[in-house]
């Protein structure tokens, strides 16, 4: 059982709170028995295991925890990206609070077929609030990492100035999201190829938290059926009216 705090294991724990160890190393830490199992289920070996109480002093362990006190279970990863692909995915540009990549991890494992693809400015997926966020779908579906231009299929772009809701859209299709203060920058919406907006009750906020309007965007691109790719670009005109 380890009883020191100079551990290998443990200092390598301490480590990995910090993003620029966690891809020095190409590493992650999973905390609690839900993402464990998680992990698990999803067929993830980890590179280490401790178990309070049986492989470390339980106070060792609470004190390289994020969580703090009463952590049960620790587990260390090696970090996996999927590649690109599904009938529908997301794409988030400058996304900045691991909470909400993790959180839009775990909306879109329920909701599309296809990864989270991280574009430029996001939060790192693998730190510990974002693993938290995620419930273990971080392992389930990986995220992918690429920039707007390498995305394939139809790039729908959620922009609060735009004319259209989401509606039917060519399949494949890529629903874009930016930061909640910034949005996307203009070379992503220039560039998209259908502009969309969620219509907000008149008086109610003027955004919505990033996590929510995946939800949203992806539960009506879902629910409105889709065309093949060469069912013609005239209703993509009309939804996509940059004006």
């Amino acid at each position: 059982m380890i009883s020191s705090p100079d551990n290998q294991h443990l200092k390598t724990i301490r480590k990995l709170a910090d993003r620029r160890w966690r891809e020095k190393l190409d590493l992650f830490t999973a905390e609690g028995e839900d993402l464990v199992e998680a992990a698990e289920r999803a067929g993830w070996e980890p590179e280490v295991l401790l178990v309070s109480g049986e492989d470390v002093d339980p106070p060792l362990l609470d004190e390289v925890s994020s969580l703090g006190s009463g952590t049960r279970v620790l587990g260390i990863y090696r970090r996996r990206f999927s590649g690109l692909g599904g009938e529908l995915s997301l794409y988030l540009h400058g996304v900045h609070d691991p909470g909400n990549v993790g959180t839009v991890i775990r909306t879109a494992h329920a909701l599309c077929d296809g990864p989270v693809t991280l574009g430029p400015e996001c939060a790192d997926p693998f730190s510990p609030k974002a693993v938290r966020a995620s419930m273990g779908s971080i392992f389930a579906r990986p995220p992918a990492r690429a920039g707007f231009g390498e995305l394939g299929g139809t790039r729908v772009a959620l922009d609060s100035r735009a004319s259209h809701p989401c509606g039917d859209v060519p399949r494949p299709a890529v629903l874009c999201l930016g930061g909640e203060r910034e949005g996307l920058p203009d070379d992503v919406l220039a560039n998209a190829d259908v502009t969309a907006r969620i219509p907000l009750r008149e008086g109610g906020p003027e955004s919505l938290n990033v996590a929510a309007a995946a939800a949203i965007g992806l539960y009506e691109l879902r629910t409105c059926g889709a065309r093949p790719t060469n069912a013609g670009a005239a209703p993509l005109r009309r939804m996509a009216d940059r004006g």
